[in-house]
């Protein structure tokens, strides 16, 4: 089966080259760098390392940035697609262990958790353990499904889940953080066969909130629910 690696970046240049050149040796057929109209010169450090990258000309989010990834990968005939983050928060050699469950045991949709036992996350800022904590519990209460990490961006999805007709993925209010945490749910709600494995999730500097996320404070975290209500609710499917 074929795998390629989707990174999507905004303003990450001396980052998202190591993530690169970590992803090109975890033996994946591509990695392709989705550029949410950076202008800090993220592009050529990726294009330098050997991904292909793929350009937004305005911001639209890290939602629209995903799916212009998948939406290379199906055109491209990929099986699997495996999504991380782009400003090295996350340990690419451990990408086998998110595409083994696909490949050898069928499952559509693999969760990296990093309170998964095996799973770790070290120095993280207080306010993230208290929200990633959270968010699972929420998951747990609309879907049954003991999930231990819900915010992880690190995750395997089958190519054939994601040209399921039930999804909605161009729907513009998934063009920010929404579009992971819908999928998610969508999987467990269609059915899908999904998973946990434990995964690292790096926080290297916590010393300001913008070094370590481009997540808005509040508005986004509030936005990030809205998954859960609307289809809970029915108001999207």
């Amino acid at each position: 089966m074929t795998t390629v690696a989707i990174a999507p970046v905004y303003n990450e240049k001396g980052k998202i080259g190591r993530v690169v050149e970590k992803t090109m040796r975890a033996g994946v057929g591509e990695v392709v760098v989705v550029s949410d109209a950076s202008d800090d010169g993220s592009d050529a450090e990726a294009a330098a390392g050997g991904a292909t990258v793929l350009r937004h000309e305005r911001r639209l989010g890290v939602g629209a940035a995903i799916r212009t990834g998948f939406d290379y990968a199906l055109a491209k005939g990929y099986d699997i697609c495996v999504v991380l983050a782009g400003n090295d928060k996350d340990d690419p050699s451990e990408i086998g262990k998110l595409v083994e469950p696909i490949v050898a045991r069928g499952f559509d949709y693999v969760q990296g958790s990093r309170y998964a036992p095996g799973g770790a996350y070290g120095r993280m800022p207080l306010h993230r353990t208290v929200l990633t904590r959270a968010y699972p519990w929420l998951v747990r209460l609309v879907t049954g499904f003991p999930v231990t990490d819900a915010t992880n961006g690190f995750r395997a999805i089958r190519s054939s889940l994601l040209r399921d007709p039930r999804l909605r993925l161009h729907e513009a209010w998934l063009n920010r953080g929404e579009l992971e945490y819908y999928l998610q749910l969508q999987a467990l709600r269609l059915g899908y066969k999904v998973c946990e494995v434990p995964v690292r999730k790096i926080y290297p500097d916590i010393s300001a909130y913008e070094r370590y996320t481009k997540v808005r404070p509040v508005v986004d975290w509030l936005g990030n629910l809205r998954p859960i209500a609307y289809l809970t609710l029915g108001i999207k499917k």
